[in-house]
């Protein structure tokens, strides 16, 4: 599909949602409904060093700008295709002195190609900026003054005379930041590293359950001829079946929280009250909390309401051993919380399933298969039961599960779970990203192990038990916590 082609969708008013994005033809189930690489995007401030200001991947080597010693590039191709976008930001920290943060780097990157460009409406932009909702008027006296304190800075920052953009103007563009900001990931979308403004997708509206997701390709540079080089780019992908005149809809928040949570947190973040199907009845709400139930018995409201407790201290002391790197602690506090959890709730419980996914990480980590490839899979049942079969979290929850029982040396299920997990990546992400070719080259492995496995089990063991000993396996990667599951980044 053509970058900014937008031939499948139109604009339409919704019912009590503003304006929002329908299909003008019927969409099948992974179809790329549209993609739009990003009006202005920057790296967040604790990461400038580690990650392409270009394409925003992580590298351990990075060439730096050589006039204002802040941009990083994987290498002059990178280097070469941020010019226009990073030419006026050069002058502009040099003048001033030093970087700005985030959120004015990126108001200026906007304001600058505004200025370039103007705004308006076209066949590859179906909004202007000027009419997409900024949300200023319904921000705390907090969020007010930092806005106001953004403004000041920006205005020294950006030294620019032209008489298009007063405060309230710029004003509008941070209010489009604050509720518009997409959250951009590295290549393998494990971490949150920068923030972009896509103005196509600032019109799709949200639902708790959508017919639609959002990945990011970060494109491909390593071309050795030029024309086959892609841009970083977000796709809007169809995840079920949608028929002409339906709604496109994504979800802002990841739906693992209860109605009423998700609900408060859209009210607080986006400023609008949700509707949708799950929040109005509660769907799923029951499996979130559940308990066991034994012939008919439950265990007591007390019973229960002191396990969560136990549960959420626990969540607390891990969260504070995993900043220090304390990883063998984290163990034992997820197996003392999984003691007391395992008679009392369920495995769709929330506190049970964020204690299951800790669980099997961390042990993934220090090469505890066995024990963590139990926990994964209690882990992706629960998961199985509430996502949307054809999240795009689950589908990394699979892929790792799966690895992790491949390590564990269980073929047969670990090959399972990457099959599955290739198979809603496929959808979610698409044929060509890099999380979709990693899997498949995991699923061909595992199924030429499996085949030998078949063939002779007791030869599959010893020729890895061989290989374990003559080349450890290795290292997985620190637990940096899940797949990224909120689309738009917020300003802490």
């Amino acid at each position: 599909m053509t970058v900014g082609d937008m031939d499948k969708v139109e604009i339409f008013d919704t019912d009590g949602k503003g304006r929002g994005l329908k299909a003008k033809q019927d969409l099948l189930t992974g179809d790329v409904v549209f993609a739009e690489p990003a009006y202005a995007a920057v790296v967040f401030d604790n990461l400038v060093y580690e990650v392409c200001h270009s394409c925003f991947k992580k590298q351990a080597k990075l060439q730096r700008c050589g006039q204002c010693k802040f941009a990083h590039y994987c290498d002059r191709t990178c280097q070469k295709a941020a010019w226009t976008e990073h030419k006026n930001e050069c002058l502009a920290i040099r003048n001033y002195g030093q970087p700005t943060n985030e959120t004015v780097r990126l108001a200026s990157r906007i304001l600058w190609r505004m200025a370039r460009e103007g705004d308006n409406v076209s066949e590859d932009r179906l909004s202007s900026l000027a009419d997409l909702q900024d949300h200023v008027d319904d921000l705390s006296e907090e969020e007010k003054r930092q806005l106001m304190s953004d403004v000041e800075v920006l205005h020294k920052y950006w030294r620019s005379n032209d008489q298009r953009f007063d405060s309230q103007s710029i004003s509008h563009i941070f209010g489009v930041i604050n509720c518009n900001g997409f959250t951009i990931s590295d290549q393998r979308g494990l971490q949150a590293v920068g923030v972009g403004l896509f103005p196509n997708l600032c019109l799709v509206n949200h639902d708790c359950w959508p017919n639609c997701t959002v990945i990011l390709n970060n494109g491909n540079r390593s071309a050795v001829n030029s024309m086959f080089h892609t841009q970083m780019r977000i796709e809007l992908r169809a995840i079920q079946k949608i028929k002409a005149g339906e709604e496109l809809t994504v979800s802002y928040v990841d739906f693992l929280k209860l109605s009423a949570e998700r609900r408060s947190q859209l009210k607080k973040h986006y400023y609008f009250d949700c509707t949708c199907e799950h929040c109005t009845k509660g769907i799923k709400d029951d499996l979130m909390q559940a308990v066991k139930e034994e012939d008919g018995k439950k265990p007591s409201g007390e019973t229960v309401k002191e396990v969560i407790e136990f549960s959420k201290m626990t969540l607390e002391k891990i969260d504070k051993d995993r900043s220090e790197g304390l990883w063998s602690n984290v163990v034992k506090l997820c197996r003392d919380c999984l003691k007391k959890q395992e008679p009392v709730l369920a495995d769709t419980n929330l506190y049970q399933l964020k204690i299951l996914s800790l669980a099997s990480e961390v042990l993934s980590y220090l090469q505890h298969f066995e024990e963590a490839a139990g926990y994964a899979k209690r882990m992706v049942e629960g998961y199985r039961k509430l996502y949307h079969h054809n999240n795009a979290q689950l589908g990394m929850s699979l892929m790792r599960a799966g690895v992790t029982h491949w390590h564990a040396g269980l073929i047969e299920p670990g090959h399972a779970m990457i099959c599955q997990a290739n198979g809603i990546l496929l959808v979610t992400h698409g044929p060509t990203h890099p999380i979709t070719k990693d899997v498949e080259t995991m699923r061909c492995q595992t199924e030429m192990e499996l085949r030998m496995f078949k063939e002779n089990e007791f030869l599959y063991y010893q020729m890895r038990e061989a290989a374990l000993k003559n080349q450890k396996i290795q290292m997985m990667a620190e637990p940096a916590g899940e797949y990224v599951k909120e689309l738009f980044h917020r300003r802490k």
